[in-house]
C-alpha cells in the first residue's frame, strides 16, 4: 500500500513539472512570436528644443546722475509709481537735465532726497517693469546651431499648469557657460502675454527651430542599418502569387525629433512597417534593434527568410 502511494506521488510530481515546463515554453514562444508594428504616417513633423529658467522683466533698471555734485532740487515720484517712458523723476536746483525715466515700469528704490548732492554714475533710483516680461533658458551648445532670433516658443508656468503661454526667441548668447565640461548658451525668449505671470516664477519652454506639413515620419525606431544604409522591415500582405512576408527598403530620412524621424525617399504614406520586439526568448539577449547603438549607428540588419530588399526610390505622398 505505501508503494501505491509513493509511486502516485511521484506520478503527481512528474506531472506537475512536465505541465510547468510546457506552460513556460508556450509563453515564451508567445512573447518572442510577438511583432509590433506601425503605420507610416503623414501630418506635420516639429522638432523643438526644450529648456527652462525662469521668469524676469525685460526692464530692470538702476538709474545713475550723469552730472556731478548738483544739488536734487525735487523728486516728482515715489516709491510703487507708475511711470512712463521719458517722464521726469529728478529736477536739479541748477537747472541741468532732469533725470528721466529710460522707458515705462514702476520705481521700486529711490535713493536721494531732495536738497541731497549727487556725483557722476551715482545711483538714485531703480525702475522694474513688470508688464513687460521674458524668460532666460539655458540650452546646451549641440543645439545651439539651431537657434534664431525670431523662433516661436511654447511655455509652461510651473504656477499655471492648466494655463498655455507662448513667446519668441529675441536673443541668442553669443558666448556660453562651461561647467562639468558642459557648455549652455543663454537664450531670452520674450513672453507674449504674461497675465498673471510673477517675476521668479519657473518656467519650461519648448521652442520650435523646424516644422514640415505633409511630411512622412514613423517612430525612430523602426529605422535600422547595415552598411551605412538606412532601412525599414516593411509587412507583405498575401497574394495569389506571394506569400505574406517581409520586404527590407532602403529609405533616406529628413528631419527628426525626439519620437519619429521624416523619411523622404523610399516608402510611401499608410504602409505598415514593422518596429523592433520589446521582449525574446529567455535564452537570447534582448536587443532593441533600431536603437542607436555605439558605433554602429541604429540596429543592425535583420537576417529574417522570408525577407526581401527593395532600393529606396519611391517618394512618400
Amino acid at each position: 500500500m505505501k508503494k501505491v502511494i509513493l509511486i502516485g506521488l511521484a506520478i503527481l510530481v512528474v506531472g506537475f513539472v512536465g505541465y510547468q515546463w510546457y506552460s513556460s515554453k508556450t509563453s515564451t514562444q508567445s512573447v518572442t512570436a510577438q511583432v509590433r508594428t506601425a503605420v507610416v504616417q503623414t501630418g506635420t513633423l516639429a522638432v523643438k528644443i526644450s529648456g527652462s529658467g525662469t521668469v524676469q522683466p525685460v526692464t530692470s533698471e538702476d538709474l545713475k546722475s550723469k552730472i556731478d555734485n548738483n544739488e536734487i532740487d525735487e523728486l516728482l515720484v515715489t516709491v510703487g509709481e507708475a511711470v512712463n517712458e521719458g517722464d521726469e523723476l529728478i529736477t536739479f536746483t541748477d537747472g541741468s537735465d532732469p533725470i528721466t525715466a529710460p522707458a515705462s515700469g514702476i520705481v521700486t528704490t529711490l535713493t536721494v532726497g531732495a536738497g541731497e548732492r549727487v556725483t557722476n554714475g551715482q545711483v538714485v533710483a531703480h525702475l522694474t517693469n513688470y508688464k513687460n516680461l521674458q524668460t532666460v533658458v539655458q540650452i546646451d551648445e549641440l543645439d545651439i546651431p539651431k537657434m534664431k532670433n525670431g523662433q516661436t516658443v511654447s511655455l509652461q508656468v510651473n504656477a499655471y499648469p492648466d494655463q498655455a503661454y507662448t513667446g519668441i526667441v529675441t536673443m541668442v548668447a553669443e558666448e556660453g557657460v562651461t561647467e562639468n565640461g558642459v557648455s549652455t548658451f543663454d537664450v531670452i525668449i520674450h513672453i507674449d502675454k504674461p497675465d498673471n505671470l510673477k517675476v521668479g516664477m519657473s518656467v519650461e519652454a519648448s521652442i520650435l527651430t523646424a516644422s514640415k506639413e505633409n511630411a512622412l515620419f514613423v517612430p525612430l525606431d523602426a529605422i535600422y542599418t547595415a552598411n551605412d544604409q538606412k532601412y525599414v522591415i516593411a509587412t507583405i500582405a498575401s497574394t495569389e502569387n506571394q506569400s505574406s512576408g517581409t520586404e527590407q527598403i532602403n529609405v533616406k530620412l529628413g528631419l527628426a525629433n525626439d519620437d519619429y524621424v521624416e523619411i523622404t525617399e523610399g516608402i510611401n504614406g499608410g504602409e505598415t512597417i514593422q518596429l523592433p520586439q520589446l521582449a525574446t526568448g529567455s535564452t537570447t539577449t534582448t536587443n532593441r534593434q533600431g536603437m542607436e547603438q555605439p558605433g554602429g549607428g541604429f540596429g543592425g540588419e535583420m537576417g529574417d527568410a522570408g525577407s526581401m530588399k527593395r532600393s529606396g526610390g519611391m517618394s512618400g505622398k
